[in-house]
């Protein structure tokens, strides 16, 4: 008979995998594959949770297979209705994919650079085997975060992802701090449960326009952004602080769109606005229903995108 062993070593976010180069130094939890941590010369430049600690929402998290919400949970694939669990239950939606919680296998692990793995199998909701890879490198010039998706089914699946770090400019929190989005385009959503409405132009919605830095101020932001200008082909968002540092988050054409939250918690001052979500993402918010920018997956097809992170 086979006795279960019970973990007591692993800490609740799960095995802790180092990385470092030069002034960086990036910590990854293996639950969600998430970004426990990344600092450059001690400073933080994402918001940090402890290794014992249960990941706090989907801080530092990848998200597959796919990002955002799906509304209601429910959406049609290859004309078959398929109906999700609702992991946002005070919204009636379903939030930013499967894996989130799921362990991943360790593939790599040197000095530098990490590679894990999980396999999304085939549940109700989502009935694909997808295999989830994903490598989290560290150099000179900060982060890169890799993510690659093979269909190891049959049938073709619908995929998305990206990653769900929160940015740290620097002391103080999001109000004080200054954001360049080079964003045109901006997804209004329902207020109560954030379900997208249109895609308008960020200059009908001044308040949401950061094509020219600007502090954030008590601007409230939960918002899908598209219309990125490109330099080379690669979008970049920057995040100072009134003291000179910084962090930038780039990404190249495989993601055409940037989710950017403050962080709003209120009631929770500890984590009220205490980091910029910043989430590119390869589609938007609902896309297994509207077919934006959705990748269909043939069997064994694989996509791969990827997001870098470095301090300014």
């Amino acid at each position: 008979m086979t006795v279960a062993v019970e973990r007591l070593d692993v800490p609740r976010s799960g095995r802790q995998l180092r990385i470092a180069a030069g002034p960086y130094e990036a910590f990854v939890a293996s639950v969600g594959a998430s970004l426990r941590s990344l600092t450059y010369d001690g400073r933080d430049l994402v918001v940090p949770f402890d290794a014992d600690q249960v990941r706090p929402g989907y801080r530092g998290t990848t998200l597959a297979p796919w990002p955002n919400r799906i509304v209601d949970g429910r959406y049609a694939f290859g004309d078959v209705e398929h109906q999700l669990p609702l992991t946002e239950p005070a919204r009636g939606q379903a939030l930013h994919g499967l894996l989130s919680w799921a362990e991943f296998s360790d593939r790599v692990v040197e000095d530098d650079r990490v590679v894990l793995a999980a396999v999304i199998e085939p549940q109700s909701g989502y009935p694909f085997r997808v295999e989830v890879e994903t490598e989290y490198r560290l150099d000179a010039d900060g982060l890169t975060q890799t993510v690659i998706a093979r269909n190891l089914g049959a049938d073709a699946a619908p995929w998305g992802t990206g990653p769900h770090p929160y940015l740290v400019a620097g002391p103080g929190n999001v109000d004080a701090w200054t954001l360049l989005l080079p964003a045109s385009d901006v997804l209004t959503v329902t207020p109560d449960r954030l379900s997208p409405i249109a895609l308008e132009p960020v200059a009908q919605h001044p308040e949401w326009d950061f094509r020219s830095a600007r502090a954030i101020g008590d601007v409230f932001i939960d918002h899908a952004f598209t219309g990125l200008s490109r330099t080379g082909g690669v979008a970049e968002v920057r995040l100072t602080a009134a003291d000179g540092t910084g962090v930038a988050m780039s990404w190249d054409e495989r993601c055409p769109w940037v989710q950017v939250h403050t962080a709003d918690n209120p009631g929770h001052d500890a984590i009220h606005r205490i980091g910029l979500a910043v989430e590119p993402m390869t589609c938007p918010p609902d896309a297994f229903n509207s077919g934006t920018d959705l990748v269909v997956l043939g069997p064994g097809d694989a996509h791969a995108a990827s997001w870098a992170i470095r301090a300014l």
